[in-house]
């Protein structure tokens, strides 16, 4: 039986099944939040956003920033795409 968050968690079944695989609990809450959201699709192939090879690195940065991706300014463009499709 899934455990109820409480209302800042909008999808219980999708952020316990994540934080299962290992997501830690802010970025749990937000895939979740997403996904069950009318206004946002996470899932859906071929949005508007170009792919993270198209960033700059200072756009990655403050990517990785908003998701707190820790040791982010140690880190290349390169290594900055893994860490945010992680």
């Amino acid at each position: 039986m899934t455990k109820d968050h409480g209302p800042s968690i909008k999808d219980d079944d999708t952020y316990e099944s994540l934080r299962d695989k290992g997501y830690d609990k802010s970025k749990a809450a937000a895939i979740a939040n997403a996904q069950a959201s009318d206004d946002m699709d996470p899932s859906a192939k071929g949005g508007s956003t170009p792919p993270y090879e198209d960033w700059t690195k200072d756009d990655l940065m403050d990517r990785a920033r908003e998701l707190d991706i820790a040791g982010r300014s140690d880190m290349t463009k390169d290594e900055l795409i893994d860490a945010l499709r992680g």
